[in-house]
């Protein structure tokens, strides 16, 4: 690991064994790496799941339709746009699992518009106790990542290149595999709430 970058990776750590965290599939460099969908099973409503979705909606209005909200918040680039999912932003600050404060906000893009359609957490491994009623995981395998959202694939963060391949954006950190939480808050998604793809989004797959 790259001792230049041992501050941002520790935080990145704290955050995944804290057991919410960064992170989500896909690529902007390389040959993409598609998640794994574990299942996508639509969840059934409960008090308790509504009640969450609810606390979740509230605390995020405010980045709805507002990527600069969000980046002053301390949000920035995670990956560019996966296809069926979004563009990715990370908060590196936040730590532990709290259904008002996702660590990652997935956004899909046209034109100058952003709009909110999913709230993420990761995890280093599946939780034994699900953080929400009935919760599913993906998968995303260790990958370097790079300032401008590029990613690539790699188990070893000792090889990651120092630069983006294609774009030269520089390196920011490397993260192992991790257990991937989408949570569809702000945008309907036929698969299920917890999928990891949503197909209603795919207009969006070219922005």
């Amino acid at each position: 690991m790259r001792t230049a970058n041992m501050g941002r990776f520790s935080a990145i750590a704290a955050i995944a064994v804290a057991g919410t965290v960064a992170l989500a599939p896909g690529s902007g460099g390389g040959a993409p790496a598609k998640p794994a969908q574990l299942t996508a099973a639509p969840a059934p409503a409960s008090p308790s799941l509504t009640g969450d979705l609810a606390a979740a909606r509230l605390a995020t209005a405010k980045y709805a339709t507002s990527l600069s909200t969000a980046e002053a918040d301390g949000y920035q680039i995670l990956t560019k746009m996966i296809p069926g999912m979004g563009y990715h932003f990370i908060n590196t600050q936040v730590t532990g699992f709290d259904v008002r404060k996702p660590p990652i906000l997935v956004y899909e893009h046209r034109g100058n518009q952003w709009q909110l359609a999913a709230l993420e957490w990761v995890f280093p491994r599946i939780p034994r106790t699900s953080p929400l009623p009935n919760a599913t995981f993906g998968f995303f395998p260790a990958a370097c990542h790079y300032l401008d959202g590029t990613f690539i694939p790699d188990k070893n963060p000792d090889t990651c290149p120092p630069t983006a391949p294609g774009s030269g954006a520089k390196f920011n950190f490397w993260h192992p595999n991790l257990h991937t939480m989408h949570v569809w808050v702000w945008y309907p998604n036929p698969d299920g709430l917890y999928a990891s793809m949503n197909p209603l989004v795919t207009p969006f797959n070219g922005g």
